[in-house]
């Protein structure tokens, strides 16, 4: 059967034979084995639903095997024989070209080279699923290349639940994930009603086909360490020569290396996986491997004394690199870290002592004392980058709840009011005031004709663009500007390509609409094929989370997830293609609801109207959320927006004399 057949098929008429693993990929670790008796028999049962009677015998037998091996039921033999990866949009068979755009960006999800454990439907964070078993990716697909454009597809935590009857201006699918009843929203519930194959993890752009691999994380990541070191250095001096120290190297935490090369430092970055950091080094994201703390000492003061620009994978414990760089006298100007800790008992964080192997051991056969494990671990390590900071290392959360994490752990990491935590979130002090308040969020875009040369000329377009848009730019957002004219400039020539031919960059909503309006107007125009336009929904109006996206939200509403909702409500009356809304993305199930959307560019007039009442509404969302809890940047921002756009009315917070507040009481 061709590749087309195969999609139109669905479920196999026969049933294949089974599957066999690659010895070479990346695999989940072993669930917890969570489930009681009664509940493993109500997993098999429900993942038997998708099959005819004549199949139940030989695979309840199969299912509860894989239960029992793995703590979940993946059903590895129904996955296709074909590659998966982004081919050209022509190459999908479909009925709408909205609906073959997503089988595209699917694809690229579950791409080997860009998934984290392909064999799992995991693409990055350890969890972050599209789908919660290969049947749910073989009947999406049919569902997709079948479907009209006046059908929506419904998808519920990976189940596509089917197609209902809509109009040409709703959005083709609509996905959720992980919607818990929030008294059922602890990591152990996730563990449970993900076993029964009733929820998954979506972490972000995972469950929601936006994924671009490491790319997206390296421009915010770029942005994120550029303005770190503008924070502790001089004007003149540079990042050379100086320490960014990290950890992870995993589907989101592998643009580290990378985006400190392009910041201009010394990268160490430590990883205990050998095959996840091998994989950075043979896709060029990582510039030296190292697997002995005494290399890595000599290498590290080698590359200070030459102020040299250079990325270090150390295939070992962070913990360890703390200590050991406390003891040489080795300063570190920036530090963070990037472990999956949003899950730390599942393999999120490997502890200080533990091999990898024998930590993914005790995961499975002694789960309580690797989470003694991990805390200990987390209690050190802080006391590490404690001794550090004493010494002037400016430390930051990454938003993967290390902070929160440690604290729970009993970690000295609070401040002494004994509410806040000593060390800010990365949004505090450099994403939220920086840029989020001001509309500027990741932006991005697939060519879908997977053609490096649309690439090249869409990169050349959005450049113009933002180059126009700064001539007129006010002083408050020309540093953002310029810094992601920079990036753009350089994009090609930092081999940032993995998977789908996509970019990103941070934009406002001014210059999100008009390189959009560019875009379209260029494949009108025969120049390009057809981009889908998406925006991690690490953003400014996607995502609401206390200790990450709205951690600079300082009125009492951080903990409050309306923004989410009504960004995936507005935006999917507003001409979104596919929109999505999840509970769990990067800081831990229940901790976060975040939201995103997809749009197809075709060239016509319908999809100009349909990008310019989206994209606006999707930024200035948070932009009025962000004002109304009285942030100077963003109450300078939706002023401006009104200034230019009549049709827009906010309710404008007015600031408060705090002398007045402090006498009252």
């Amino acid at each position: 059967m061709t590749f087309q057949e195969l999609i139109l098929q669905g479920i196999p008429a026969e049933l294949p034979p089974k599957h066999h693993y690659p010895l070479d990929i990346n695999r989940a670790p072993k669930r917890k084995d969570i489930l009681s008796k009664e509940e493993k028999q109500l997993a098999v049962r429900n993942a038997l639903r998708y099959f005819p009677k004549n199949w139940h015998q030989e695979l309840a037998s199969e299912f509860a095997q894989e239960l029992q091996d793995f703590g979940r039921i993946y059903m590895y033999r129904f996955k296709p024989a074909y590659n998966i990866y982004a081919r050209p949009i022509s190459e999908y068979p479909a009925e709408s070209s909205q609906a073959a755009a997503i089988m595209l960006m699917i694809q690229n999800n579950l791409d080997p080279a860009v998934a984290q454990h392909p064999e799992e439907l995991i693409t990055y964070g350890g969890n972050g699923a599209v789908f919660q078993n290969w049947v749910q990716y073989l009947l999406t697909m049919q569902y997709l290349a079948t479907m009209t454009e006046e059908q929506t597809l419904h998808m519920y935590s990976g189940h596509p639940m089917g197609l209902f009857p809509s109009s040409k201006n709703a959005p083709r699918v609509i996905v959720t994930n992980g919607m818990m009843i929030p008294n059922y929203s602890k990591p152990d519930d996730w563990e449970k009603f993900n076993a029964l194959g009733v929820t998954q993890y979506g972490q972000m752009t995972a469950g929601s086909f936006m994924y671009i691999g490491p790319q997206g994380i390296v421009h915010g990541t770029t942005i994120t360490v550029m303005n770190a070191f503008r924070k502790v250095l001089n004007k003149e001096d540079t990042a050379a020569g100086k320490i960014f120290l990290t950890a992870g190297l995993g589907g989101m935490s592998g643009a580290q290396p990378k985006a400190g090369n392009i910041a201009g430092c010394i990268t160490i970055c430590a990883e205990v996986n050998k095959k996840a950091a091998t994989k950075r080094y043979n896709q060029g994201w990582v510039d030296v491997l190292m697997e002995t703390m005494d290399d890595l000492v000599v290498r590290v003061k080698q590359a200070q004394k030459d102020k040299e620009v250079v990325s270090i994978a150390f295939i070992g414990n962070v913990v360890d690199v703390w200590e050991r760089f406390d003891e040489e006298g080795i300063f570190i100007h920036i530090g963070s870290d990037q472990t999956s800790l949003h899950i730390p008992w599942t393999g999120g964080y490997y502890p200080v002592g533990l091999s990898y192997e024998a930590s993914n051991q005790l995961i499975r056969e002694n789960p309580t004392y690797f989470k003694e494990k991990v805390q200990a671990s987390l209690r050190r390590h802080a006391a590490a980058i404690n001794k550090h900071a004493a010494k002037g290392t400016y430390f930051f959360d990454y938003g993967n709840a290390f902070l929160l994490e440690a604290s729970r752990a009993g970690a000295d990491v609070m401040a002494e009011n004994n509410i806040d935590f000593k060390y800010p979130s990365y949004v505090q002090d450099i994403l939220g005031p920086m840029c989020f308040d001001y509309g500027f969020g990741p932006f991005r875009w697939v060519c879908t004709s997977g053609k490096p040369e649309d690439l090249e000329k869409t990169d050349e377009i959005a450049m113009k663009v933002l180059q126009s848009i700064m001539k007129e730019a006010p002083e408050e957002i020309q540093l953002q500007m310029q810094d992601n004219i920079t990036w753009i400039k350089n994009a090609k020539n930092n081999k940032l390509v993995v998977g789908s031919q996509a970019r990103i960059l941070y934009a406002d909503a001014e210059g999100r609409l008009k390189i959009a309006e560019a875009f379209n107007n260029a494949i009108s125009e025969g120049l390009i094929g057809p981009v889908v336009l998406g925006r991690d929904h690490h953003d400014v109006s996607g995502t609401d989370s206390p200790y990450r996206e709205t951690s600079n939200i300082y009125d009492g509403s951080k903990f409050t997830a309306d923004m989410a909702i009504h960004n995936v409500i507005g935006d999917s009356f507003r001409g979104a293609t596919w929109v999505s809304i999840h509970n769990g993305g990067g800081v831990g199930w229940g901790e976060v609801m975040n939201g995103g959307f997809g749009m197809l560019l075709d060239g016509t007039k319908e999809a100009e109207v349909r990008l310019k009442s989206m994209l606006f509404f999707d930024v200035n969302n948070g932009i009025a959320r962000r004002s109304w809890a009285r942030n100077e940047e963003a109450l300078f921002a939706i002023k401006r927006e009104m200034d230019r756009t009549p049709n827009l009315k906010i309710t404008i917070a007015n600031v408060v004399d705090n002398q007045l507040i402090e006498n009252l009481f």
